[in-house]
């Protein structure tokens, strides 16, 4: 059966479009108990885009650190408990920040309406209500967590997301000023994820012309900012970058991401990795899965001087290596996609622990 996806209701491009959230906004406070959630990276809390936030004083907003961990069930339930007591069911959620808080902000509109542990609902199509207005600002590019009808998480067994159509932003506000601090290593690893977006989703069985269009745009996108003549961190780039990451999230939407982003699911779960650099550390080694891919990869590291670490293997014990692979094998959407519906014929778990020691 084919796909029939949602995409994004409205979405606004262009610097300056930030200071369009207040009108955007205002359509939409009379509805439920008549405020705002904002959800906001820490890491702009006592910075110049705090002030620019519309926050009005019946609004609530929440900073959330994000550096050093993936958004957890748990935390997605503590925010929808503790904001239901104080103040109600609020008329929208905005999310400011990187993947982490669009996955975080998508999934707190949806557990505000639906009852019971967010746990319940990992997986597709689990979500029984739509879940209430949701808008994304984000400010670092690359995961496409901004378009993806997934917000993923991690709970006590696994890490899989909410998926279903009510998961997508009814608004996005696209503006390329945001994400100009990015530190250089962070923006060339969630860069690097819109690129291997695009590889995995052109390299397997659910490619097709649709989403072929999209990654084929996203990569020439990537080229421009990481290889070619005047890449780099400038505005120019940064504008590309916040494109070629909304494409490379429509691409896998229509098709899906593989091998790479199933080790990079066991990784983040067992040992907390985030999830755009377990995905550079597990793509460098993937070359028998993805030649034409990690041969540019390599030529994106070498050339902004990226210092990835080797042999982190080694310091795993055979328990962590054994639990990531089952991780990584408990995905089956992904197998059916880099290697066919007849996956388990060839891959196996001591084939992903194999592929675990490269790294």
């Amino acid at each position: 059966m084919h796909k029939n996806f949602k995409n994004i209701d409205k979405t606004v491009f262009g610097r300056g479009s930030f200071d369009q959230m207040d009108t955007i906004l205002a359509e939409k406070r009379g509805e439920h108990n008549k405020f705002i959630l904002f959800i906001v990276d820490n890491y702009f809390k006592g910075k110049p885009l705090e002030k620019r936030i519309p926050v009005k004083p019946e609004d609530v907003i929440m900073f959330i650190d994000v550096d050093q961990y993936e958004p957890t069930t748990d935390q997605i339930d503590g925010i929808r408990d503790q904001v239901l007591a104080s103040k109600g069911i609020p008329a929208g959620i905005v999310g400011i920040g990187g993947g982490s808080i669009m996955d975080i902000a998508k999934a707190s509109s949806l557990m505000f309406t639906n009852e019971g542990s967010s746990t319940l609902y990992q997986g597709l199509n689990l979500i029984k209500k739509p879940g209430i207005y949701h808008l994304g600002v984000p400010t670092i590019s690359g995961t496409g967590a901004e378009c993806s009808m997934t917000a993923v998480l991690t709970g006590p067994v696994k890490k899989l997301g909410l998926k279903c159509d009510w998961t997508v932003f009814n608004q996005l506000i696209l503006d390329p000023d945001l994400i100009a601090s990015v530190p250089r290593n962070w923006w060339f690893y969630t860069g690097m994820d819109t690129f291997i977006h695009c590889v995995e989703s052109e390299n397997g069985t659910l490619n097709n012309t649709y989403s072929h269009a999209y990654a084929e745009q996203a990569l020439k996108l990537c080229q421009d900012v990481f290889i070619n003549e005047g890449c780099g961190q400038n505005a120019a780039n940064d504008e590309k970058l916040m494109v070629a990451s909304l494409m490379g999230g429509l691409s896998l939407t229509y098709s899906e991401v593989g091998v790479c982003h199933a080790l990079s699911y066991g990784l983040s779960k067992i040992l907390g990795t985030r999830h755009c650099y377990a995905n550079c550390i597990a793509f460098n080694h993937l070359e028998d899965y993805y030649p034409q891919g990690v041969k540019e990869f390599k030529v994106m590291i070498e050339k902004h001087k990226i210092d990835l670490p080797q042999n982190l293997s080694k310091d795993w014990s055979d328990k962590q290596i054994t639990a990531m692979a089952e991780v990584a094998y408990n995905l089956p959407h992904m197998w059916i996609h880099a290697i066919g519906p007849d996956w388990k014929n060839t891959i196996t778990i001591d084939l992903i622990k194999n592929l675990y020691k490269r790294l």
